[in-house]
């Protein structure tokens, strides 16, 4: 049975990975724009299901409010980033340079919660709880 940490790590990849590939496209080309559609979608919706299924637990903990209150600034910065690129010619170079932005935000974010965030949340969710918190986070995505 997978656990919550090993869900978020699997999005974690596939938003690595996304953002890997777009930044390997030019211009406004149909790859560019479909890897940027998929790359939205997977932020947005591990965005919202994470918030929800590990976040919410966790705030109510005082050895994990300050970390989740962080992580949930830093959803909205990367929303923000987002929003400039919806904005931005996919042609102009200052698309690639929020593009960059952006992975550098995601980067920090996703390093953040896998190095310190995961290891104060297993000391705060017990076995079960981080089971039932991946089935109700991968229900959310699918």
């Amino acid at each position: 049975m997978k656990n919550i940490f090993d869900v978020l790590k699997d999005s974690h990849e596939k938003q690595r990975l996304l953002m890997d590939a777009l930044l390997q496209t030019s211009g406004d080309t149909q790859a560019r724009q479909e890897l940027y559609v998929n790359l939205k979608d997977e932020l947005t919706k591990h965005a919202i299901a994470e918030e929800r299924h590990f976040y919410a637990p966790l705030i109510e903990s005082d050895q994990s409010i300050d970390m989740t209150r962080h992580g949930i600034a830093e959803h909205h910065g990367i929303d923000k980033i987002i929003a400039q690129l919806d904005d931005t010619e996919m042609s102009s170079p200052a698309w690639l340079v929020l593009m960059k932005t952006l992975r550098d935000k995601v980067e920090h974010h996703l390093e953040e919660e896998e190095q310190r965030f995961f290891q104060t949340a297993g000391r705060v969710l017990d076995t079960e709880q981080k089971e039932t918190l991946a089935r109700k986070y991968e229900k959310e995505v699918a």
